[in-house]
């Protein structure tokens, strides 16, 4: 049976794709995860225990990291490092986290992957990229130049450029893949699609950042996890795969579409301040996954993988209630 080290798998993406595996492949999990408030136990509730299991630990941890990663023998065995400090806006009121995780962080993990000549596959993100304009009609390419522009973007970048000078200097076996904004179940309710669910769900009022005009390019966990795997599977070495699923939507279409899920009047929402430095559009192009990896997304419709997400945050209320007026109470300090 193969085995993988998934870092970052109690958190949002990392918990989609440990869940995909489960269903999908012949394969035991260790989660390595550090249960900040991003991660929880409860996203991997229900899992077989005798196939997953949850480490608690800091992936800038050395020693441990060296032990997790020394216990992967097999060919096929491989570690997926999701693990990140990943909101804009709390990487510029405190941009330390970010460097620590995800640059030590990922440097930490190249090293014992490089000692013990393990398979690899980084995720990271679009924002690498910066920001296109409204009206641009070009979209991000594996060759688009870096262009970082916030904290967290900024030490994802160089995260990505440390597995791509360990693949060429020490031979590590790597693959890179940067997506797209993901959405779906066991999102954190700080950002940006479950704060507007779970406000209504609450009787409260959605809010549009800014103007609204900001476009991202959305795409389910699900598919993105499906990605990976297929990445891990037929994905040849060095070379980096945006994932993406055509999936440009404005805030403002994001708002009215959640607001039409739940029946209610797709203008009734707030502006409220916009971001700092907030990127205007991300747009990619994943041709290069489908066309030489063959991956297609299963949720190309953008409206019913929204609708499944708000039906999944009305059945878990008992999950994100408990943070949601502290959560509300910081976005309100800043005039959101």
């Amino acid at each position: 049976m193969q085995q993988l080290l998934v870092t970052g798998g109690a958190g949002f993406i990392g918990s989609n794709f440990v869940h995909y595996v489960m269903a999908n492949a012949d394969a035991r999990v260790i989660v390595l995860d550090k249960l900040t408030y991003a991660g929880s136990r409860e996203s991997l509730a229900g899992l077989p225990a005798d196939r997953v299991e949850l480490v608690v630990g800091d992936v800038a941890n050395a020693a441990l990291v060296d032990d997790l990663v020394g216990r992967l023998s097999g060919p096929a065995d491989a570690v997926v490092h999701y693990a990140a400090e990943s909101h804009n806006d709390n990487s510029l009121n405190d941009p330390s986290p970010f460097v620590q995780t995800n640059i030590i962080g990922t440097f930490t993990l190249l090293e014992a992957v490089r000692r013990h000549d393990v398979r690899l596959h980084h995720i990271s993100t679009d924002e690498v990229y910066g920001d296109l304009e409204l009206d641009d009609p070009q979209r991000f390419t594996e060759a688009t130049a870096y262009r970082p522009s916030s904290p967290y973007s900024a030490s994802k970048a160089g995260a990505d450029h440390l597995v791509r000078a360990w693949v060429r200097s020490f031979g590590v076996r790597a693959t890179l893949s940067n997506c797209s904004n993901n959405y779906g179940p066991w999102q954190h309710i700080e950002k940006f699609i479950p704060r507007q669910i779970t406000n209504l769900l609450q009787g409260g009022r959605a809010k549009l950042y800014g103007t609204g005009d900001n476009v991202r390019d959305w795409i389910h966990a699900d598919d993105h996890s499906s990605a990976v795997w297929t990445i891990l599977s037929r994905g040849e070495i060095g070379e980096t795969y945006l994932i993406g699923a055509d999936g440009e939507k404005s805030n403002r279409e994001v708002v009215s579409l959640i607001l039409e899920s739940l029946d209610l009047d797709v203008d009734d929402f707030d502006h409220v301040n916009d971001r700092a430095g907030h990127d205007l559009r991300y747009a990619i192009d994943s041709s290069k996954l489908r066309d030489e990896l063959g991956w297609t997304p299963e949720y190309a419709d953008f409206s019913e993988g929204l609708r499944r997400t708000v039906d999944w945050y009305r059945e878990h209320q008992d999950w994100w209630a408990p943070t949601k007026t502290d959560v509300e109470n910081r976005y309100a300090a800043g005039g959101q």
